[in-house]
């Protein structure tokens, strides 16, 4: 993961779709490209822009972000520890999808139009689609995404996918976690300068040259015997997770420097 800005030290403490890192760094045999779900003639033609569209803006504005990673006190010592379930909101998947690429992370999302246009872009930055989502075909998501975590690799969450509400957990995470032992992380990405759609997420697109701040949560560990009450207060400690280093994030994206700077965070 060479190529990032400063490391932004910490003196502040708080902090569906599946990305799935490989365990061994080789790559990773893709599930079928195409849905089976029909697109009209005119949703293919979409699909097709809308593929190649993202695909550019990705590659062209990514390098020129100055991004930096902050972690919060108990966070995994490096992003290459594994297993971890990690959890982000669906706002932050452009530039998620440029800090996280060629790892032969694996995605699950849906056989909806979103689903699909999503899964082909990321596919083209080192990703394999998984089917399956929070709304449908879940159950078969989340057995593929247990059995890649008991295989030793790091999967992750767009937690708040595919519809929203935006930024209400969903309890995938914590389901797996307390299947697998793997310990839960979350992680936002604020960006200085963005420009924001018009969608359920408000998805930001980052403009170039633009400050850009990783912000790393502490893990949450769930016990295997966890009951359903204590499910629910691990849920609840992930929503406040996923807010906490939001908020972090974009607190203190506008103090990020260039490699020659690392500055305190107030």
């Amino acid at each position: 993961m060479a190529g990032y800005g400063t490391i932004v030290p910490d003196t502040v403490w708080g902090n569906a779709t599946i990305l799935v890192v490989s365990a061994t760094g080789t790559p990773a045999v893709s599930s079928p490209t195409s849905s089976d779900r029909p697109f009209t003639l005119w949703q293919r033609i979409a699909l097709h822009l809308i593929t190649w569209t993202g695909f550019l803006v990705i590659r062209l504005i990514g390098p020129t972000l100055r991004l930096a990673i902050s972690f919060e006190e108990g966070a995994p010592s490096s992003l290459e520890r594994r297993p971890m379930i990690l959890s982000f909101w669906h706002s932050c998947i452009f530039p998620a999808i440029y800090v996280w690429r060629n790892l032969q992370i694996r995605v699950m999302s849906s056989d909806s139009f979103d689903g699909e246009w999503t899964g082909r872009i990321i596919r083209k930055f080192g990703f394999v689609k998984v089917r399956g989502s929070s709304s449908r075909g879940a159950v078969r998501g989340l057995l593929g995404m247990r059995k890649e975590v008991e295989q030793n690799s790091t999967v992750a969450f767009t937690i708040d996918g595919p519809r929203g509400p935006r930024y209400v957990a969903k309890p995938g995470p914590v389901l797996l976690a307390r299947a697998t032992g793997a310990p839960m992380v979350a992680f936002h990405i604020a960006v200085e300068n963005v420009w924001t759609l018009n969608t359920w997420d408000k998805v930001m697109i980052p403009k170039p040259f633009s400050r850009a701040l990783l912000r790393i949560s502490r893990q949450i560990m769930v016990p295997a015997n966890a009951d359903d009450a204590e499910r629910e207060r691990f849920h609840e400690e992930l929503q406040a997770a996923l807010d906490r280093v939001r908020e972090f994030a974009e607190a203190n994206v506008k103090q990020v420097r260039s490699t020659k700077f690392q500055p305190p965070l107030d």
